[in-house]
C-alpha cells in the first residue's frame, strides 16, 4: 500500500497548477496570434494588379489586358472589379456564304471573388461582360453586342517582395458561346501581377 505525505501531495498539486497556468498562457498566446493572422493590416486591404492574355490558335486570335482592383476582407477572401480590353481577329462563316475576317477592339468589365486555399493556391470566380463585334449574317456586315461570361477556376500565386506576386489562373466559362464569345474556347488561361 502506498502512502502519500502532505508535502508530496502539495508538490503534485502545485505542479499541476503551474502546468495549467502555463498551458492557459500558451493557449491565450495562440489565440492572440490567430486573431492577428485573421485580420488584414489596413494598408494591405486594397490591392491592384492585372492580367495579360492571348490566343494565337484557331479562328479567334486575341491579345488582351485586364487591370483590376480588389479588397481583402480577410487574408483568405477578396473581391474586386476589373476592366477588360481585347484586340480580336476572328473569322465568321455562315451557311451559304464565304467566311470573312473581323478585326476589332472589344472591351468590358468584370467583378470577381477569390478564396485563398493556402499561400500559393486560390479559387477564383468572376462575371464578365464584353462589348464584342460579331458577324451579322448579312454579307460581311457586323454588329456589336454585350456578351456575358461566368468563369470558375483556380490559380497559383508566386509571391515576390513583400506585397507582390505573379499569378496564373485557369478558368472555365460556363456561359461560353462558340459564336459570340471572343475567347476561342470555354477554357481561358491568364497570367498576371498582384501588387
Amino acid at each position: 500500500m502506498r502512502t502519500f505525505s502532505l508535502l508530496a501531495i502539495m508538490n503534485r498539486v502545485l505542479s499541476i497548477i503551474v502546468c495549467l497556468v502555463l498551458f492557459s498562457q500558451l493557449s491565450q498566446a495562440q489565440n492572440y496570434y490567430e486573431e492577428v493572422q485573421d485580420s488584414v493590416p489596413q494598408g494591405r486591404k486594397v490591392f491592384f494588379g492585372g492580367n495579360m492574355q492571348f490566343n494565337i490558335f484557331g479562328n479567334s486570335r486575341f491579345i488582351g489586358a485586364s487591370p483590376l482592383m480588389g479588397y481583402r476582407f480577410t487574408p483568405q477572401f477578396s473581391m474586386g472589379l476589373g476592366a477588360t480590353y481585347l484586340y480580336v481577329e476572328r473569322e465568321f462563316g455562315f451557311p451559304g456564304q464565304q467566311t470573312f475576317k473581323v478585326s476589332s477592339n472589344q472591351y468590358g468589365g468584370r467583378i470577381f471573388g477569390r478564396f485563398r486555399v493556402d499561400a500559393a493556391t486560390f479559387i477564383h470566380t468572376e462575371f464578365e461582360t464584353l462589348n464584342v463585334e460579331l458577324g451579322s449574317g448579312v454579307g460581311d456586315e457586323t454588329l456589336r453586342e454585350w456578351v456575358p461570361g461566368f468563369f470558375i477556376g483556380a490559380g497559383m500565386l508566386r509571391p515576390f517582395f513583400a506585397n507582390a506576386g505573379l499569378n496564373v489562373t485557369v478558368l472555365y466559362n460556363v456561359l461560353h458561346d462558340n459564336f459570340k464569345s471572343p475567347y476561342g474556347s470555354p477554357w481561358v488561361i491568364r497570367g498576371g501581377v498582384i501588387l
